[in-house]
């Protein structure tokens, strides 16, 4: 499924929302192709990259299971 995700502040929290989920979560990226933010490597080269600032504008994720999709969504919501 995809997903789009803005406005997010509490990276930290994030990141263990996406550790906390099964299946892969792909960062979509704009020029094409996807990163798996599951691995370390990964979130630390997006936290060094992507997410500069301390906070993320919008973000497009794709998430291979419905459970993966409903943690994500209720992050959202929740924050």
């Amino acid at each position: 499924m995809k997903l789009k995700m803005m406005n997010i502040t509490n990276l930290d929290k994030f990141f263990h929302v996406i550790n906390q989920c099964d299946g892969a979560v792909e960062l979509n990226l704009p020029e094409g192709g996807s990163v798996n933010l599951k691995s370390t490597l990964s979130q630390y080269f997006s936290l060094a990259t992507v997410f500069s600032n301390g906070s993320i504008k919008e973000l497009s994720l794709t998430t291979h299971t419905p459970e993966d999709s409903e943690r994500l969504i209720h992050f959202m919501v929740q924050g």
